[in-house]
């Protein structure tokens, strides 16, 4: 389908680029290959690389008529990215996973399928995937990913192993009722918890990276997330929830 299609789908994809050239396309097809037989969209954000991204993309959109390819016109970031795709998406249900090819999609069906099944709990809005048993990075990075998600998820008890894991799907209504800010993708289980949400996690797969190199350093992120931690923090301070509201 296409962005004019009058089918609307039951899912999103949404998958967030930055100076992917190479990686972006076979994502693609996988993506596709993996919810073969559902009704769903693609939708890549394009972050304004500087590389042949966008050309890559908008050339598939022959071969991937479900794929759309929406582009920033100034670079934003991760979250941006998301938010942007999420915005954009027009299924209920949404997924998202890196633009780096490191997350199979394969694994998507799991996720969704876990999030949608018939016994799941009224008030389930995402589950995460958790990359710890097969993280395909080097022995460094893995150790800062275990410290900063062991201090996160203890400072805001969010149950999350993997918070930076891009495998995701969640539902559209839920995430747009979230407070937004920059890095917010690595928040979101627990920004969906302030909101009375529910989040479960199952294990995924994960693989090293085929083109281009990545966007982080370990000292970035950590800076980054200790300041967003006591924003967080904050956040978490002035939250009120009402549980649930009712009309009369």
């Amino acid at each position: 389908m296409s962005q004019t299609s009058p089918t609307v789908p039951d899912i999103s994809v949404v998958v967030p680029a930055y100076n992917e050239a190479g990686n972006v396309v076979p994502l693609a097809r996988e993506i596709a290959a993996a919810l073969a037989g559902r009704n769903f969209e693609i939708i890549f954000v394009d972050d304004c690389s500087g590389d042949t991204t966008r050309q890559e993309l908008a050339d598939a959109k022959g071969e991937l008529p479900m794929l759309r390819v929406i582009s920033h016109r100034h670079n934003s970031g991760q979250s941006r990215s998301i938010r942007t795709g999420v915005m954009n998406a027009r299924g209920a249900i949404v997924c998202t996973l890196d633009g780096d090819g490191q997350n199979p999609p394969a694994d998507l069906p799991v996720l969704i399928d876990a999030l949608m099944r018939p016994d799941a709990p009224q008030d389930l809005a995402l589950v995460g995937g958790d990359r710890t048993a097969n993280r395909q990075d080097s022995a460094w990075k893995k150790f800062a990913s275990r410290l900063g998600n062991g201090i996160r998820k203890r400072m805001l008890g969010d149950n999350c192993n993997d918070t930076g894991c891009g495998l995701k799907a969640f539902r559209r209504a839920a995430y747009l009722e979230l407070p937004f800010f920059d890095h917010q993708h690595r928040f979101i289980p627990a920004l969906m918890i302030r909101e009375g949400y529910t989040c479960e996690f199952r294990p995924v797969t994960h693989r090293p990276r085929a083109h281009g190199q990545s966007k982080y350093t370990n000292f970035g992120r950590l800076f980054a997330s200790l300041t967003d931690m006591m924003g967080m923090m904050w956040l978490n301070s002035r939250a009120r929830n009402p549980r649930g509201s009712d009309e009369f």
